[in-house]
């Protein structure tokens, strides 16, 4: 049930969910599915980034990153959703990558960024929200939505901070569509510069570290068809292609 302080968007991601609330619940122009059930941080970084001061300067940190290094957030041409797509983009901060894949898809397709920050999605449905683009507060390992709903899901430096991040790839490929495409880069390879300093000092930030050829082989028993990875300095980018 929508009414006039719905926003637009969410007449059509409503329908999408794999069971929609009677009452659906805006918090500052977000849908959020979790209501009072905060989510556990991984680890300090992850709680700094969630809070509203870390949600603020995460803008700041990633339009400068963006600017010094732009082939670190570029996607690879293979995925490029399509005209009229549907996207999901899973921990997506600010929502600016969202809204850029809903400009990519057009009016007739879809985007929709997911999160567990309030700050970020307040932030994130404010100066990004549009007819197409709309924000969930949801658990990335256990998505809404049913099996094959998305043309593209994408992941750009969050899931090295998410819990359990197998299951979110696995949550990832299963919501994709046959012949969908999932494309995640994240700035934490197994044996980079962050992995050396976290094995000196102790691991007490709560990060992730990709091994590629352990994405790989978990991304196949998921039903992915072809298995890309790629890294570059710092970063490692991942792409799959769910079986047709």
């Amino acid at each position: 049930m929508t009414d006039q302080s719905t926003p637009q968007v969410f007449t059509r991601v409503l329908p999408l969910l794999k069971s929609a609330p009677e009452e659906p619940v805006f918090e500052s122009g977000y849908l959020d599915l979790l209501g009072g059930h905060p989510e556990e941080p991984s680890g300090p970084i992850q709680s700094f980034w969630e809070s509203g001061l870390g949600s603020g300067f995460y803008d700041h940190v990633q339009s400068f990153a963006r600017r010094v290094s732009p082939a670190f957030y570029r996607l690879p041409a293979r995925t490029h959703p399509p005209l009229g797509g549907r996207v999901l983009d899973i921990g997506c901060g600010p929502g600016n990558v969202t809204a850029a894949l809903g400009r990519q898809v057009g009016s007739t397709g879809l985007a929709i960024g997911l999160d567990v920050s309030r700050p970020m999605l307040t932030r994130a449905a404010r100066t990004e929200t549009s007819d197409n683009v709309g924000f969930i507060r949801a658990d990335a390992r256990d998505l809404p939505f049913p099996d094959g709903t998305f043309d593209l899901v994408t992941s750009l430096a969050a899931l090295q901070l998410i819990p359990s991040p197998d299951d979110v790839l696995a949550a990832a490929c299963r919501v994709l569509a046959p012949g969908g495409w999932l494309a995640v880069m994240v700035p934490t390879p197994r044996g980079g510069l962050m992995h050396q300093a976290v094995r000196l000092v102790g691991d007490r930030a709560g990060l992730t570290f990709f091994g590629p050829d352990e994405v790989a082989e978990q991304l196949y028993a998921s039903g992915m068809r072809t298995v890309h990875t790629h890294r570059a300095g710092p970063v490692l980018w991942i792409s799959a292609q769910r079986s047709s």
